[in-house]
């Protein structure tokens, strides 16, 4: 999602958790460094907001506030609040994470991030901008910003001028036609109501430094069940080498999230789970906030 980075973090002297040891950064800054750079894709927490929208309760076209905790093996690991707007011709997401527990301690991270955009034919996101802020330890309000511009009948994402990355970005055939984290939401809600059981379908997501495709399929009904599980998968495609980033290597293997949500109209998620360090990442809906109580942090 776009929003957070892996930072340089010095070995700790921490035990690793239980089932870590002999892991190949066996500490909780690797857990924790980990656990940033999958956040920085939109990787599971990105995931999250994604799922996020997919159409809770409708009063009206009206905002709409939800708040989510993020878990790592039972451990507090970031509060995530949500918030958008449902209907109309625009778009204008928003999402803060700020993490709890041993990642707050480690990091003090937090991050917010924003898009803007229009609604085109089928209903699919046409991104304008996207503004991502972040804290990591010692570096403050650090920026990842994109704007979108139309060029010869393409859709590029371009560096805002506010951006404060320093490596260059990934060349123009990766940016060409694929979507900011946030507004991936907005076609990830098109693409559940849309699935049928089996089908799949493919998203291209850009988070202004690496290039990466979210597909999924809707998995078949427990009958007795009233839950309706959804399989996704990250598969990256291209600046998972360092190249357009300060971030260092993030593992470049595809890296599977599972997804469950009320089935009906609503589509409510109720969890996202993806491992990391062979613990689960658990990502659960905790409750909407109405406008007398927004969960502001």
């Amino acid at each position: 999602m776009g929003g957070a980075r892996r930072g340089s973090l010095a070995p700790l002297t921490l035990p690793s958790p239980p089932g870590l040891r002999g892991a190949r950064d066996g500490t909780w800054t690797g857990v924790v460094r980990h656990w940033l750079k999958l956040s920085r894709l939109g990787c599971v927490l990105g995931v999250a907001l994604l799922a996020i929208g997919a159409n809770p309760p409708q009063a009206s076209a009206e905002e709409i506030v939800a708040l989510y905790s993020a878990f790592w093996a039972g451990l507090p690991a970031a509060q995530i609040r949500l918030k958008f707007g449902d209907g109309g011709p625009g778009y204008r997401d928003e999402i803060e994470i700020a993490t709890q527990g041993l990642p707050h301690l480690f990091t003090n991270f937090r991050a917010n991030a924003t898009a803007e955009g229009q609604h085109g034919a089928n209903q699919t996101a046409e991104p304008g901008h996207y503004l991502a802020v972040y804290d990591l330890r010692k570096r403050r309000d650090r920026r990842i910003s994109m704007q979108f511009v139309n060029r010869l009948g393409a859709m590029i994402a371009e560096r805002g001028p506010d951006d404060t990355s320093r490596k260059p970005p990934l060349a123009e055939t990766f940016r060409k036609n694929a979507i900011d984290p946030l507004s991936a939401l907005e076609n990830l809600r098109g693409a559940l109501r849309a699935a049928r059981p089996s089908g799949s379908f493919t998203i291209p997501v850009y988070d202004g430094a690496r290039r990466f495709d979210v597909t999924g399929q809707v998995l078949p009904k427990n009958e007795s069940s009233a839950v309706l599980r959804a399989e996704l998968t990250l598969r990256p495609i291209a600046g998972f080498k360092g190249e357009s980033s300060e971030d260092g290597d993030p593992e470049d293997a595809p890296r599977k999230v599972e997804l469950t949500m009320t089935d009906d109209e609503k589509l409510v998620p109720l969890s996202v789970r993806v491992p990391v360090f062979y613990m689960p990442l658990v990502v659960q809906f905790q409750r909407f906030c109405p406008a007398s109580d927004p969960c502001a942090g």
